[in-house]
């Protein structure tokens, strides 16, 4: 059963409600681009039901938390960004999580420096 949050941003792109720029999706997961890159190849990868974050994954979860690191990787070849690229999820708020539905960053297309910050 997808769960869906009627006032988060993510449930809504995830549901077809709102539109975002689409790399691909499959009946688990949505890849879109992210309105603010941090990076040239900045996308997002969500799970359409909604779990508020990694820190509220449950074991339920974990298949779909497979599904979610291999759409990230999927993202990266269909963008052509398998030389380098890094998998980020923010988790709470002094992380600098900011929309509360679990989230992979998938970045690259430049030299990505370390430590992140």
């Amino acid at each position: 059963m997808l769960r869906h949050v009627e006032n988060c941003p993510f449930c809504r792109i995830a549901s077809g409600e709102s539109h975002a720029k689409l790399l691909f999706t499959d009946d688990d997961v949505v890849v879109f681009y992210d309105l603010a890159p941090k990076a040239p190849v900045h996308l997002l990868v969500i799970p359409r039901r909604h779990v508020a974050s990694l820190a509220e994954a449950t074991t339920q979860e974990a298949g779909l938390l497979g599904k979610l690191l291999l759409a990230a990787a999927e993202a990266a070849r269909r963008t052509g960004i398998l030389d380098g690229f890094r998998v980020v999820t923010n988790t709470g708020p002094h992380a600098g999580q900011s929309v509360f539905h679990l989230h992979l960053h998938v970045l690259g297309g430049r030299h990505l420096a370390w430590p992140p910050g």
